[in-house]
């Protein structure tokens, strides 16, 4: 067996990834494992395994190999952690080689066709004194841009029990830099903030992904309120304004996608009242070095 390390040629604006392969002596390909390291300050402590080895050529010391190779290159790069999965139903795979489960996550789904449509309507046009909605998609404006970036540690207090994790910064050029990697892979980027009605700023935020092809699931990539205005109901608003706008532009969408932690009571519920119905139950897994 041999192992082959190979490197991105363009690396992302907040991270980079390597990967090894694994091929048998006749080159046939055995398996493969990435580590996706970040860069953006608050997350250049950690890295993220993702090992995949064929059916036919396991237990044959082929994941072990990878996830050594891979989890030896973090320790070089100076890495605190390494976390992989996540994974559904858990893995033996890597309980056995000292990565311990750091966090269990609930993945629901809204299938657009049984959404409550008028309830869904009802809740958007909810008045919030002192808020009002606003969305884009793609890139921020400018204007909002510095507010909506600032924002952005709303997300820094969401539970994610024992996992290695500390609070990232943010600026306008890592917020456009995401929103121009989604929209080059032919995605497109859907945002709903909650703007304060007193001085223009963002109180809060919801991100859904829609698949290129118009068609499909869409992603939610986060939700997240800035802690002095919580407790008012902005979740809830926000993300029932974002499902009835990508019903209304993106017609071709049949569900909507999202996972939480299950100590996130509260956007737990949030999602139950909107009509998101679990699918399935994963396990993320975290190798402390």
């Amino acid at each position: 067996m041999h192992i082959t390390a190979l490197r991105d040629t363009e690396p992302g604006s907040s991270s980079y990834r390597l990967a090894w392969v694994a091929t048998g002596e006749d080159g046939r390909p055995l398996g493969i494992a990435y580590l996706r390291v970040p860069t953006a300050p608050g997350a250049d402590h950690r890295a993220e395994l993702d090992v995949s080895v064929h059916p036919a050529e396991r237990r044959h010391g082929v994941g072990t190999a990878l996830f050594e190779a891979a989890t030896a290159a973090a320790r070089k790069l100076g890495r605190r952690s390494v976390t992989a999965g996540p994974v559904t139903g858990g893995s033996p795979f890597l309980a056995t080689r000292g990565m311990r489960p750091v966090l269990n996550l609930t993945f629901a789904r809204l299938a657009v066709a049984d959404a409550d449509l008028a309830r869904l309507a009802a809740l958007a046009r909810e008045p919030h004194p002192g808020y009002r909605l606003h969305s884009w998609e793609g890139t921020v404006a400018g204007d909002l841009a510095p507010s909506f970036a600032a924002s952005r540690r709303a997300m820094d207090d969401m539970p994610m029990d024992e996992t290695d994790v500390a609070a990232e910064e943010w600026d306008v050029d890592r917020v456009r830099a995401i929103a121009a990697a989604i929209d080059r892979r032919g995605d497109v980027l859907c945002t709903v903030a909650a703007i304060r009605e007193d001085d223009g700023s963002v109180a809060g935020f919801t991100e859904l992904v829609v698949p290129g092809t118009g068609t499909g699931d869409a992603q939610h990539y986060g939700t997240g309120v800035l802690a002095e205005h919580r407790g008012r109901g902005l979740a809830r608003w926000m993300k029932a304004a974002a499902i009835l706008h990508v019903r209304e532009a993106h017609s071709g969408v049949a569900g909507l996608l999202t996972d939480t932690a299950d100590s996130n009571v509260a956007m737990r519920r949030v999602n139950d009242t909107l009509g998101y119905a679990p699918t399935h139950w994963s396990v993320l897994y975290q190798l402390d070095l």
